[in-house]
């Protein structure tokens, strides 16, 4: 099915469901809703503008475990708003049909009195739950599962066959993780592996060693940038003692990468960070999350504007100086969020480490130079024909040496924020463009100072 056909589809879909509740026909809403994929129900009713209709789709759904996947595939505000409303019985039913991560996620996203009761319910028949709650967010003992399927060193392939086909309960068996007595992680097989060899070989001896690993304590986008960068289907979690307490599943990779690349993103933009946007999202709440961006912009707008106001001579002298103000401006803004981009970006995945800085910032100059080259020389020569050759030479040389900048701040500011353990997106959008404002401004308006002799006698 191409996707025209399954936007049509979804149309439809969204289409029935508002006649239905509209006319209040629970019955034939009910059986459509049981007819229909999880994900799908879920992708529909994140488009219901009425939250208590959000509410009565979800309930219609008869199967636990299709409810809870439908509820875990809405946006964070709708799934906690739903969850609430629901009786204590159902909320530990909806719980107990995720597997843990997902429980443990659910549970975090509560209110506080909520959360506390719903886990002191929980202390009595998931502990598993409870245990992932004390792992911190954004970690990799908070994306964990507890769920996999581990062997014993003396083990053999046969008998492991036998305990994988019991492992009913294991979030997923690609991999089985070797332990020793102490439970601490020795080595790993694949489930190919396992099923070409013969019944009688010990997995000690077949075992593939060292396993990629992380801690419990890591952060999440370290754990994606290892599933990356090894293909890996699952990573296993282990305590700082060394011992197996979980794995992280690729769905769960996804999710880490989504995530992180919408806060970079949010982050970037200067949208805020606080959440994902969504149409449940308030006008005054996405205000509260822009404004405090954009009063960085409009901070260096008031100092682009002191700046020129220190030049106001050079101005009232060379009125046409003042119409190549925007160009210094734009350039230098677009090229250093050009080169912000591509560092957090690099940063982000692993493709570009601490120790590629001078090679990084080495292209990253070359680019701007030529860039500088081709669009002073272009601007330069449009200013020289219309008044003189003077501004042309000002004119062309100050968007050479503001390109020059600001892909050097485009590219050193990220990588400073890296070394300091701060988030490298918060270094683009806004910051950077404001500090290239206002370099572009200081650049141009100084040499055209310098040389304000020529310019006023040509």
């Amino acid at each position: 099915m191409s996707v025209n056909e399954l936007s049509q589809r979804h149309a439809l879909i969204l289409d029935a469901l508002h006649r239905l509740l509209q006319r209040g026909a629970m019955r034939n809403l009910g059986r459509m809703v049981n007819k229909m994929h999880p994900a799908e129900v879920a992708k529909v009713v994140r488009h219901l503008d009425d939250l208590s209709e959000k509410r009565i789709v979800i309930a219609l759904i008869q199967d636990v475990e299709d409810r809870a996947d439908a509820l875990s595939e809405l946006d964070q505000d709708s799934m906690v708003a739903v969850f609430t409303e629901m009786s204590r019985s159902e909320q530990l039913d909806i719980l107990h049909a995720l597997s843990s991560d997902d429980a443990a996620d659910l549970v975090g996203m509560l209110p506080q009195d909520i959360a506390a009761e719903v886990v002191a319910a929980l202390h009595k028949a998931d502990s598993e739950v409870v245990e992932l709650l004390g792992y911190p967010e954004e970690t990799a003992g908070g994306i964990m599962t507890p769920a996999f399927l581990s062997i014993p060193l003396t083990t053999t392939v046969g008998e492991a066959i036998e305990l994988l086909q019991g492992a009913a309960e294991a979030e997923m068996v690609f991999y089985i993780y070797v332990v020793d007595e102490a439970g601490a992680l020795k080595g790993v097989l694949s489930l190919r592996e396992l099923i070409t060899m013969a019944p009688d070989v010990a997995v000690e001896g077949v075992m593939t060693t060292p396993v990629i690993r992380v801690s419990v304590g890591s952060d999440q986008e370290e754990v994606a940038r290892l599933t990356a960068r090894y293909n890996l289907l699952a990573v296993p979690v282990v305590d700082p003692d060394d011992r197996l307490v979980g794995i992280i599943t690729v769905d769960d990779v996804i999710d880490v990468i989504r995530e992180e690349a919408t806060e970079d993103m949010l982050k970037m933009s200067g949208t805020g960070v606080d959440a994902e946007y969504t149409l449940s999202v308030g006008s005054l709440k996405a205000a509260r999350m822009r404004i405090p961006w954009l009063l960085v912009n409009v901070l260096g707008g008031v100092v682009s504007a002191w700046v020129m106001m220190r030049f106001t001579a050079t101005l009232q002298t060379v009125l046409a100086l003042t119409a190549f103000i925007p160009v210094s401006m734009a350039l230098g803004g677009s090229l250093g969020i050009q080169s912000a981009t591509i560092v957090v970006r690099g940063l982000a995945t692993g493709r570009i480490e601490l120790g590629d800085v001078r090679r990084v910032f080495l292209r990253e100059v070359r680019v701007g130079a030529m860039v500088g080259v081709v669009c002073g020389g272009l601007v330069g020569v449009f200013a020289l024909l219309w008044q003189s050759p003077w501004l042309g030479l000002v004119v062309g040389s100050s968007l050479f040496a503001a390109s020059c900048v600001a892909v050097t701040i485009g590219t050193l500011a990220p990588i400073l924020f890296e070394s300091m353990k701060i988030d490298p997106a918060i270094a683009s959008g806004p910051l950077v463009t404001m500090l290239n404002d206002i370099a572009g401004l200081v650049i141009y308006l100084g040499l055209a100072t310098a040389m304000l002799a020529a310019l006023a006698s040509a």
